[in-house]
């Protein structure tokens, strides 16, 4: 795309399944700025610190921008055809289950489709799964054995209407921080509105929480199925609605009595007192939302989990209905999209079962597929499995980094290694599977890609192009569609822009669906180019606005193509009367599709002429769902659609439309062993995101927590010899990392906690899922990444270190060492074994300073203490701390000094001494990243009169952007001293 002239642009933020709609702002001069879209209804202009530092996340450094064969720069056509030729060669060879795709939840659905189609419609494999299967296959797997289908029954405005939210497994306000805002939001206008947490860890979650259950690791079966018994013993069942709507209650409430109040008590590790507040809460309490995320899913209990917390809600008719139901909310930007067309490996498309024969032939009728895959594929673990022991010879992977996600990471790496052909398409040049790449194929990124997305509610919104694609990048679609057509498939991938994909994903959601499945935008499969540039945000389903429309070729499957549309297995001609009911050049006809017996062919409605207006004024038919009209209390958004809700009269998707209680066996297990004595689970932080690809390039995100750590209780601390930020070595049988250690009260006792995001690019050995056990889900296929036998030691540093440079170095000659961006460069924190160091040479290197560089230095060998500055000019090049223990100088300040002048010798000697003078205070670690607010900053204001999170931000306007660090910030309140440390 050609872009010369300031604008702003209508997107959708790239990082959770929240969905928030962004405004990007281009200037004249290409300067980008961001703010949250206040007429998009996922978010109404709220932004999270993630969404809020976009515009820093979109240069081009480390960009891949050129095709790579073996390291070597390649034309597209000659990386295309080694592909195409490569992949053909392998199924040829040894059949179609010999290759695979690995995709990603940050593909768009456009994406995601045709990825699909290829794999499952023409390859003739299932083999292609996707990262999302690490954060929410196991909510697919709970839903589609309760509802017969992968439905979300509620949506965000539940969160504002419900009189108590149960939060499980969800550290919201981190994770998911606009979510967190709205209930905060209603909750100051409702205060009668409870919040229970259930989480081992005491998060920033439990600040606005009555009630917090630090429960086991997997303990959620129990405390659930031991809800469900307390409901019927407290007459808090819905027995009409039982009756009405659903089957198998006796055998499940059966299951559930398996345990009394003390046997839960003991799977679950809570007081029986806990344990009775919480159900007498949710018994009394109509209007309850139970929101539930990673620490559900990510468990080898998880499928089990999801539906024990369905069985509650089943159980007393709390489904669908406003402020009530059970609600997943997922990890990535379009985990939801990706479910949508079957990017699962045990999915077909648009939300058909790959083990069903009818759902076989009708996608196969709709694509003409030549060798539609017949059973499902393997699974994320399996897959990797398969690459490891040769069976998979050719991989594909999209948009992700499995070297540091995947669990038992080292395993999947040498997998990887060994793998025959690896084709990774991405947007960096280096990540850690990158490297391994025999071909390497440059993708468009946020801000240049043109697609949809789904968000957790069912929003289906653009993310729009507001940037041209740098050098040879090119759309994922694209990508994926050239290979297609250069093993022989050019007819079915002849796509020449994303709204004809997403206009062949409509109609094939509404091909002989008549209210059959949940999934139905058939509506917008007459969509046109205009059409699909003005698409606003919309809930699914969104059936055509008459019944199916079918008509032409019984064996055919058409497209739109000027004067005459495209089937896949020839043309179909459009009569001049027909060709006028038509607004526009629609993209992709729904009122071309076989007939079904008995059908008659009938002139085609315009479902869509412009989106946009569409939107704001049609009603579709909505069959079999309920669609509620509750509204918002203040208004519904801009689109003027109300919210969509399923199942609050029944009419599931099981083939007796009633729902399924699943029966719950609660069993313990035990992981700990006497040589891994701990429970490690793994997680997500505040200002950081999956592999830190994109949040890493932002100085603003990695102030926050710029290293990996490890939250230990004080009583494991001192059992294992461990003090406040040592250095400690996390192990398993799998592998071991080294990271910062954080004692904290937070966690809970025999557990301890770790972020997942740090990767060899960013730290010495911080690739936490190097630990993990590939144990999964029976059901779902999902990692138990959240309850893994581990143990610590301390790390025996003999000298510490932190330094800033303004060029990040090439190599680090440290035992421990983790870097990160800063503005004006980089800082890295540093740790050795050994103290017999050359320092002044080592900071040289580290700093890459030429040898015309001023240098200054102080060392008292004695103590342990070296400090090191270089200077070229007035600029500060580089200043290295080194100390016996954990270095003390305030990150910030040193960091600052990088975008400073330096003249004079009374301003360089400061750096030396690792301190600000009076007249430059230091505002100590940051806690608001949106606008950079320090804590001791925040800690001044408390000790001036501020005692509330309001009076804070309006002294400093900490936590007046995204609210994410209020929870931080009424820390410091409570206890009048700094809590965040350096």
């Amino acid at each position: 795309m050609e872009i010369d002239e300031a604008r702003e642009v209508r997107t959708t933020c790239p990082y959770c399944g929240v969905g928030c709609g962004v405004l990007a702002k281009v200037a004249a001069d290409g300067e980008v700025t961001v703010r949250g879209d206040p007429d998009h209804p996922a978010n109404f202009g709220r932004l999270c610190s993630k969404g809020s530092a976009l515009a820093e996340t979109i240069d081009l450094d480390g960009r891949l921008l050129h095709p790579e064969i073996g390291g070597r720069r390649a034309g597209w056509d000659e990386a295309l055809d080694l592909v195409a030729s490569t992949f053909s060669r392998t199924i040829a060879e040894h059949g179609p289950d010999a290759v695979a795709f690995y995709v990603s939840g940050q593909l768009l659905t456009e994406d995601y489709y045709v990825a699909n189609k290829l794999m499952k419609g023409f390859v003739g494999s299932a083999n292609i799964d996707t990262n999302s299967r690490l954060c929410m296959a196991s909510s697919v797997a709970g839903h589609r054995r309760a509802f017969g289908a992968d439905t979300v029954p509620g949506c965000y405005e539940d969160l504002e209407l419900a009189d108590l939210i149960v939060l499980v497994g969800s550290n919201l306000a981190w994770c998911h921080p606009v979510l967190y805002q709205r209930i905060a939001a209603a909750r100051e206008k409702r205060p009668g509105m409870k919040i229970v947490l259930v989480d081992p860890r005491r998060t920033m979650t439990s600040d606005i929480a009555d009630l917090h259950l630090a429960i086991a690791p997997d303990g959620d079966t129990a405390l659930f199925s031991g809800l469900l018994e307390h409901l019927a013993k407290n007459e808090a069942l819905d027995r009409d609605y039982i009756a009405a709507h659903t089957t198998g209650f006796e055998e499940t409430l059966t299951a559930a009595a398996s345990l009394d109040l003390a046997g839960i008590a003991a799977a679950t590790g809570l007081g029986e007192d806990e344990l009775s507040r919480f159900y007498a809460l949710f018994a009394a309490t109509e209007k309850t939302v139970t929101v539930y995320s990673q620490g559900v899913n990510q468990s080898s209990q998880g499928s089990d989990k999801v539906n024990a917390i369905i069985n509650c809600h089943l159980a007393t008719g709390r489904i669908g209905k406003p402020g009530a139901g059970p609600f997943s909310v997922t990890g990535q930007p379009n985990a939801m999209g990706g479910r949508e067309v079957g990017g699962l490996a045990n999915m077909l498309a648009a939300h058909m079962e790959i083990e069903n024969p009818a759902h076989r032939a009708r996608v196969r009728r709709f694509w003409n597929a030549p060798t539609l895959a017949e059973k499902p594929g393997l699974k994320a673990v399996d897959m990797f499995n398969a690459v490891a022991d040769g069976r998979i010879k050719a991989l594909w992977i999209m948009a992700t980094n499995p070297v540091d996600s995947m669990p038992d990471a080292d395993a999947v790496e040498a997998a990887i290694k060994a793998c025959p052909f690896v084709v990774v398409s991405d947007v960096l040049a280096s990540t850690d599977t990158v490297r391994h790449a025999h071909v390497s194929l440059p993708a468009t990124a946020w801000g240049e890609k043109d697609g949809t997305v789904t968000n957790s509610e069912r929003r289906i919104s653009r993310q729009r192009p507001f940037l041209a694609a740098p050098g040879e990048a090119r759309p994922d679609w694209w990508i994926v569609a050239e290979v297609a057509k250069r093993m022989g498939f050019a007819e079915a991938f002849s796509h020449a822009a994303p709204g004809e994909i997403f206009a062949e994903h409509a109609a094939l959601s509404g091909y002989e669906n008549d209210g059959a499945r949940d999934f139905d935008i058939g509506a917008y499969a007459g969509i046109n180019a205009e059409g699909y540039e003005d698409l606003a945000p919309f809930q699914w389903p969104a059936p055509a606005l008459s019944s199916p429309l079918r008509g032409g070729s019984e064996s055919a499957l058409s497209g739109a193509r000027q004067a005459s549309r495209r089937g896949v297995g020839g043309e179909v001609s459009v009569s001049a009367n027909e060709a006028e009911t038509v607004a526009g050049d629609p993209l992709w006809p729904a009122g071309h599709l076989p007939l079904k017996e008995g059908d008659q062919p009938a002139p085609r409605p315009s479902p869509i002429s412009k989106v946009g207006e569409w939107a704001q004024s049609a009603v579709p038919l909505v069959s079999p769902l309920e669609w509620e009209m509750a509204g918002r209390p203040e208004g519904v958004g801009t689109t003027g659609r109300q919210p969509i809700r399923f199942f609050a009269n029944g009419n599931f998707y099981t083939p007796d439309r009633k729902a399924r209680f699943i029966p719950i066996r609660v069993s313990t297990d035990t992981r700990t062993t006497p040589d891994y004595p701990l429970i490690l689970n793994t997680g997500r932080i505040r200002d950081h995101w999956h592999t830190m690809t994109r949040t890493g390039k932002s100085p603003r995100l990695s102030q926050h927590i710029a290293e990996p750590f490890v939250e230990i209780h004080p009583a494991d601390a001192q059992h294992h010899g461990i003090g406040d930020a040592d250095i400690v070595r996390i192990s398993s049988p799998r592998g071991a990392v080294l990271v910062r250690a954080l004692i904290t009260t937070r966690q809970r006792r025999g557990s301890v906690f770790a972020p997942m995001h740090w990767t060899d690019q960013f730290a010495a050995r911080g690739r936490l899922d190097a630990l993990t056990a590939p144990l999964t889900d029976p059901i779902s296929g999902q990692p138990a990444l959240k309850h893994v036998a581990v143990r610590i030691e301390k790390f025996a540093a003999a000298a510490f270190g932190f330094a800033v440079m303004r060029d990040r170095p090439e190599t680090i000659a440290a035992d421990y060492w983790a870097v990160a961006r800063c503005k004006g460069g980089w800082r890295v924190e540093l740790a050795f074994a050994d103290e017999n160091i050359d320092w002044a040479g080592f900071a040289q290197s580290l700093f890459g300073a030429s040898p015309e560089a001023e240098m200054l230095a102080y060392h008292d060998r004695d103590a342990g203490q070296h400090r090191i500055a270089a200077f070229a000019g007035e600029r500060l090049a580089g200043a290295l701390f080194v100390a016996p223990g954990p270095v003390a100088v305030s990150r910030g300040w040193a960091a600052e000094q990088l975008d400073a002048t330096h003249a004079g010798q009374r301003q360089r000697f400061r750096i030396v001494a690792g301190r600000a003078g009076a007249d430059r205070p230091d505002i100590g670690a940051i806690v608001c990243s949106c606008l950079g607010i320090g804590a001791n900053q925040i800690a001044a204001a408390v000790g001036a009169g501020c005692g509330t999170v309001e009076a804070i931000g309006e002294a400093t306007r900490a936590g007046t952007n995204c609210g994410s660090c209020r929870a931080e910030i009424r820390a410091i309140i409570a206890t009048g001293r700094v809590q965040a440390a350096e």
